[in-house]
């Protein structure tokens, strides 16, 4: 195969070295900063994909994909609003629950919570919050005992374990001839679960149904009734389903009861993608003034390669040419890199942790205390494409320079 002599020309300016044998120093940085752009993209990205993925699961482990609640007070006749939700295409399982916010007590110890009544065969079809008990399981809490399963971390923060009994203060209150007081109950901690969420860890707690109703004077009401999909991302269409078919219900999935999170990560990583194409734009722009050298040290052979016949849009292709293979080479470079970072930050966060000796992430802050990667194909590809274009869009102005050389004027001096 006989390369084009634009080509051959091209390559051979891209790999022509200076009097003190090393390769343009410029040239060779237009590259090292288009691949580093390119990789700090991919793996911040991969980051941030990670993230949104990772809490996702973990809140799905307590929070269901579709949650059908009373629009105020009790829901009486649940059994029927749970019979329409299953008959919606796509739902897999259906469980009730109760709802409602208190204090548990222990010692000197007082910490606010989020009390779940759930009936445990159920509950355990429609979230995953069983494979993430560490002591005891759903199906101890069982009606009339009045047990509990509490986080791991509020379990820390009370001072308690499996077999310890806390007082759990309501906000329904008993009148006495003192005034309104406050009703009391114990529970005894039948396990400990833990999603590795501090706002569930530190602040959750399930009971069984029925004690719910008795604590909280429910009835036989509930507060609603969940949902699990065969695809979570099917929630917003069955959601507007069972909304159109219960009116007097009101209807959510998981992406609006967790909306703050997931708007924060998406928003953040748009920004992060466009402020870190800007670095891979500067990059690839530092192409200009590279060929722009380029074009001024070779006017002469410009000249020539015209006095030969060379057309200009000949002279045109040598250095874009040049430019689009060192855009090409500085792109690949970078794809390379951030994936192998990408896929091995599950090692290289660990060993940066341990050899500054400081916990990075924490759990409190973060949610997560580790940087989780989920590397997407696609992802890749665009950025890849971008970095791409832009390394070509750099050489259009140098090279159309070139082609203006008149070889007159470029030899007039040598």
């Amino acid at each position: 195969m006989q390369w084009p002599f634009e080509a051959l020309i091209g390559l051979r300016y891209l790999r022509a070295r200076r009097r003190n044998g090393f390769i343009s120093f410029i040239s060779l940085a237009s590259m090292i900063g288009i691949a580093l752009g390119v990789a700090a993209l991919i793996i911040v990205l991969s980051v941030m994909n990670g993230f949104q993925k990772e809490i996702r699961t973990r809140i799905l482990g307590v929070a269901s994909h579709v949650e059908v609640s009373a629009m105020q007070g009790g829901m009486a006749d649940w059994q029927q609003v749970a019979h329409v939700a299953a008959a919606e295409p796509g739902v897999q399982a259906v469980a009730p629950f109760v709802s409602a916010q208190g204090l548990l007590s222990y010692g000197g110890a007082v910490r606010g919570v989020m009390v779940r009544g759930i009936e445990p065969k159920a509950e355990d079809k429609v979230v995953d919050v069983g494979k993430h008990m560490v002591k005891g399981q759903l199906a101890d809490l069982k009606p009339g005992e009045f047990g509990v399963l509490l986080g791991t971390e509020l379990a820390r923060q009370l001072g308690v374990g499996v077999g310890d009994k806390v007082t759990l203060i309501t906000p329904q209150g008993n009148v006495t001839p003192a005034g309104m007081m406050p009703r009391l109950k114990q529970f005894t901690i039948k396990g400990l679960f833990k999603v590795d969420m501090y706002e569930y860890d530190s602040g959750f707690a399930m009971i069984d149904m029925k004690d719910a109703q008795t604590l909280f004077r429910m009835g036989d009401n509930v507060s609603g009734v969940r949902l699990k999909l065969a695809d979570l991302f099917q929630a917003p269409l069955v959601k507007r389903d069972l909304q159109q078919k219960l009116p007097e219900a009101w209807v959510s999935d998981w992406s609006d009861m967790n909306a703050n999170y997931f708007r924060a990560v998406q928003i953040e990583k748009r920004m992060m993608f466009i402020i870190l194409t800007l670095i891979v734009a500067v990059a690839a722009f530092n192409l200009v003034s590279t060929l722009v050298m380029v074009v001024t040290d070779k006017q002469a052979d410009i000249a020539i390669l015209r006095t030969l016949g060379a057309s200009p849009a000949s002279i045109m292709k040598i250095f874009m040419i040049q430019g689009a293979v060192a855009g090409v080479l500085g792109t690949l470079s970078g794809v390379a890199a951030g994936l192998a970072v990408a896929w091995n930050l599950d090692v290289i966060m660990p060993f940066i942790e341990r050899l500054l000796g400081v916990k990075l992430l924490s759990s409190e802050v973060y949610l997560i205390d580790y940087l989780p990667s989920d590397v997407q194909l696609a992802d890749v590809g665009i950025i890849a494409v971008i970095s791409l274009v832009l390394s070509l869009l750099a050489t259009l102005y140098p090279s159309w320079r070139a082609a203006r050389t008149q070889p007159a004027e470029a030899l007039r001096y040598e």
